[in-house]
């Protein structure tokens, strides 16, 4: 019996925590591009938010577009990711001809209430 318990503290016990099934630098490659895909869908819904249209018509909604702006942030990187593909689209077909302005600050307002609505619920 004392010999099995000097070979079981004869070896660190922290030799089998080391053995990851994912390496820190894989999990550093992949926070780093959850960030930049965060940062870019950001931008995303940030840059549709700030164009004098969509500031237009968010204050003829009586909406505060710094609000709107500020609560951008406080989503989730799902939530954002799912907004910025929104802002994106709306913004091609804005672009193409296939909307028109009434159709944009439609979209542009339920957006907005949309990210309002989400920040009120937490």
């Amino acid at each position: 019996m004392a010999a099995v318990l000097a070979l079981f503290f004869a070896f660190p016990s922290n030799l089998a925590a080391q053995a990851h099934v994912v390496s820190p630098a894989d999990l550093q490659k992949e926070t780093m591009a959850a960030s930049q895909a965060r940062q870019r869908n950001l931008e995303t819904v940030t840059q549709f938010l700030s164009s004098p249209r969509a500031q237009k018509a968010l204050r003829s909604a009586h909406m505060d577009p710094s609000q709107v702006k500020t609560a951008v942030s406080t989503l989730s990187d799902q939530e954002l990711a799912q907004l910025a593909s929104r802002s994106a689209n709306a913004q091609a077909d804005f672009a193409a001809g296939r909307i028109d302005d009434r159709d944009l600050l439609i979209i542009l307002v339920a957006i907005a209430a949309l990210i309002l609505i989400i920040v009120a619920v937490r």
